[in-house]
This record gives C-alpha cells, structure tokens and sequence, in this order.
C-alpha cells in the first residue's frame, strides 16, 4: 500500500490521484473516476469529489493507496 501525503484534514480523490502519480490533470481523473475503475474503501466510487480523510484509502489498477498526513 502507498502513502498519499496531506497537511490538510481531507484530499479529494481526484486530486489524491493526481498528486499519487496517477493522472497528469484532473480532467482524466474525472473520466477514469466517472468509469468506475477506482474502489474507495472497496466500494466503486464515480465522486471525483470524494473527500478522503487519513486512513481512507483507494484502489486504482491493483494498487492501493492510503492518505497520512505528513
């Protein structure tokens, strides 16, 4: 599992997946997320607002994530 890293209280999952490497810009977080392809406490998620708080964590392509602050 991965670490994301915050100083806020709360990451939203598009943005989660932009600073983990995942996409290059939002807009492609968005159409992956609106796909389906991304598990939120291995749940589907298609919310690319979805706040993610420490210890939420995400799966995207087999990889799980999890956000800590830093």
């Amino acid at each position: 599992m991965k670490n994301i890293k915050i100083k806020d209280e709360y990451i939203k999952l598009g943005q989660a997946m932009k600073l983990a490497g995942l996409v290059s810009e939002g807009f492609e977080a968005k159409l992956i997320i609106a796909d389906g392809k991304v598990k939120v406490g291995g749940e589907v998620c298609t919310q690319r607002g979805k706040k993610l708080y420490e210890g939420d964590f995400f799966s995207f392509e087999g990889e799980d994530y999890v956000v800590v602050h830093s």
